[in-house]
This record gives C-alpha cells, sequence and structure tokens, in this order.
C-alpha cells in the first residue's frame, strides 16, 4: 500500500465544496474559507483545492488514490504532468502511469514520469529547462549582526557541479572530524562525539572552496569530470539523465558539447572488457564504474541512495571465494553495507 485513502477522501470533498461554491454566502474566498474553517494554511487549502479540480480529469489516478495503491506525493505530480499540451497523450497513458506510480519507488517514478513528459511534449519540456536556467540566482547579504546569508537556486547541471565538491570537501572534513573523535573519545565514537554538525561542515566546505579558488594560478586547466550524464547511444534523449538519476532535456546539455568527454560503457558486446581485477578484494577503475552505472541506486528495495554516495559490495562475500567482477558486484549505501554481516533480529 503507498498511500491512506482519507487524503483522496478529503480532496474529493474539497473538489465537491469547491464546485458547490458555499463559500459565497459568507462573503469569504475558497482558500481563505478552508483557511479558516479547517485550521490549516491558506496556501494548503489552494494546493487541496487546485489538486481536487484536478481528480476530475484523472479518474484512474483518483480510483488508485482512493484504494490506497497510490500517494498524495505521486498523484501531485500526475495531476501536475496532465497539460493542454500533454492531456491527450496523458489520457492514453493514465492506466500505465497509474500502474508505474503503483510498483515504482517514488524516485523512480519522478524519473519515469519526467521521461514521460519528454515524449508527450518536447518542445514543453525544453522550454520548461530553460526557464529553470534562466532563473538560476544567488542572492548574499549581510544580516544586521554582519553575519551573511545565501539564498540560491541552480540548475540540475550548475547545481550538481557545486554540490559534488562541495560533498567532496565536506567529506574530507567529516574524515578529520572523525579522527580526532575517536583520537579523544576511542572506539565507542559516534556523530554526537564530532566537532561540527553537517550544517558546519558544509558552511566550512564551502569557504574552503573559496580558498582553493583564490589558490588557483591564473590559466589553470578546469578538473575532470564536473559533472557525469548518462545518454542513450540510439536517441540521445531517452536516456538523459544525470548520476543521481535526475532527468535532462538533451538541450540541457548543448552548451557542454562542445568540451564534454564521452565515456563508452557496453554491458553486452564483445568489445567490453569484464571481470577487471578479479583478484582484487576492492572494486576500482572499469569494474567498479560498470557496476555503477548499472545499478544506480542501492540494492535494498528499500533504499534509494545514489550509486555515487554508495560503495560497491561483494554479492558472494569475498570472504567466501566471492570474485571482485562486474556480475559478482553490486551498489551498497554505507548503512546496508555495514549491517549485511551483521544477525538479524528474529521476526
Amino acid at each position: 500500500m503507498s498511500g491512506h485513502p482519507w487524503g483522496a477522501v478529503t480532496t474529493r470533498a474539497v473538489a465537491a465544496f469547491d464546485a458547490g461554491r458555499a463559500w459565497e454566502a459568507d462573503g469569504a474566498q475558497r482558500a481563505s474559507w478552508l483557511a479558516v474553517r479547517c485550521g490549516v494554511a491558506v496556501e494548503s487549502a489552494r494546493r487541496r483545492v487546485r489538486l481536487g479540480r484536478a481528480l476530475g480529469d484523472i479518474a484512474a489516478v483518483e480510483a488508485a488514490w482512493l484504494a490506497g495503491d497510490v500517494g498524495q506525493a505521486q498523484v501531485t505530480l500526475l495531476a501536475a504532468a496532465r497539460t493542454p499540451a500533454t492531456a491527450a497523450c496523458f489520457d492514453r497513458d493514465e492506466a500505465m502511469l497509474v500502474d508505474q506510480a503503483r510498483r515504482l519507488g517514488y524516485r523512480s517514478f519522478v524519473r519515469a514520469l519526467a521521461y514521460w513528459g519528454q515524449l508527450a511534449d518536447p518542445e514543453g519540456s525544453e522550454r520548461s529547462a530553460q526557464r529553470t536556467h534562466d532563473d538560476l540566482r544567488l542572492h548574499l547579504s549581510r544580516t544586521f549582526h554582519g553575519a551573511w546569508a545565501f539564498d540560491e537556486l541552480l540548475d540540475p547541471i550548475n547545481g550538481a557541479v557545486v554540490a559534488g565538491e562541495l560533498g567532496r570537501i565536506e567529506t574530507g572534513l567529516f574524515e578529520a572530524d572523525w579522527a580526532e573523535a575517536k583520537a579523544r573519545v576511542g572506539e565507542g565514537v559516534c556523530a554526537a562525539d564530532l566537532a561540527r554538525t553537517p550544517a558546519q561542515r558544509r558552511a566550512d566546505a564551502l569557504v574552503e572552496m573559496a580558498r582553493r579558488s583564490l589558490a588557483l594560478p591564473a590559466a589553470s586547466r578546469l578538473p575532470e569530470p564536473l559533472f557525469s550524464v548518462l545518454v542513450d547511444h540510439e536517441t540521445f534523449g531517452r536516456t538523459c539523465e544525470l548520476a543521481d538519476g535526475t532527468v535532462l532535456t538533451p538541450g540541457s546539455l548543448t552548451a557542454w558539447l562542445g568540451e564534454g568527454w564521452v565515456e563508452r560503457v557496453v554491458f553486452d558486446g564483445p568489445d567490453r572488457v569484464k571481470n577487471v581485477g578479479v583478484r582484487r578484494r576492492i572494486f576500482a577503475g572499469a569494474t567498479r564504474r560498470a557496476v555503477q552505472l548499472r545499478d544506480r541506486t542501492c540494492f535494498h528495495p528499500y533504499c534509494e541512495e545514489p550509486a555515487e554516495r554508495c560503495e560497491i559490495d561483494h554479492v558472494q562475500l569475498w570472504s567466501e571465494g566471492g570474485l571482485t567482477t562486474e556480475e559478482n558486484g553490486r551498489v551498497a549505501c554505507a548503512f546496508h553495507n555495514r549491517t549485511r554481516a551483521r544477525p538479524r533480529p528474529p521476526p
């Protein structure tokens, strides 16, 4: 079960209230009436009204929500996906989209729906991506007490560049904090013993990025890669996403094509060298990359941690004779890799 039907029942009631225009008798606006009488924020009331109106055009989605097969998050995405430009395609594919919402994890469903949107309205998808790029901004303001406040919005590619480098520096700071805490506390060290919180480490990582930029000699060669994009070799668009699964439009890459590098990965073909490093315990190089691109997320059915933030685990343990090969590797987040060897509690 993906969701509780009470949300669907409530939204259906709001839609009936909206259609009946009962709020007019009190001289109020619909969202304001709901906010006051139901004790919710006005914007929450507006969202519920909009969703209730949309349900009238997506009967199969509403039925799945009432049955508890999908949740409000999926319903909201599906309602937004049906636009004047995609209405005909949506009505044709609604049953298929509902089935995907029912079967797929949330991140996988978001990715699948994004690809459907590109097929249903390619020009609209490109316009939307361009608007996202055009809306990028950064506000850096000094507060009354002299501190600095950031407000930043980046498009997916530029965001991936910044987040990737910030994450790499933050990881180094975490390792330094952990080593210091371990030396101070001993083997029983935990996150509460660390000198900085995650937010403080990210702030320090941002300052470190600025320091490294100042230390970079003029005309230095930029590091590679800044970000990774997976693109289908046949269509250049039906698979077009960042390594973390964020779907891109093909047009989003045009500005980067002149300086981009292509890494060819073939999983089933005579020219793909597999099983690199059979005698090595740690997955590295081409073997590690192949497993990352194949699995994309942690192997655990209740985990969707992206492969770039995961480790590569042996399906058959190395200690039990498992080889370091693509076939015997799988993506595992740090948590599920650590807990794999622990005994499971009794049912």
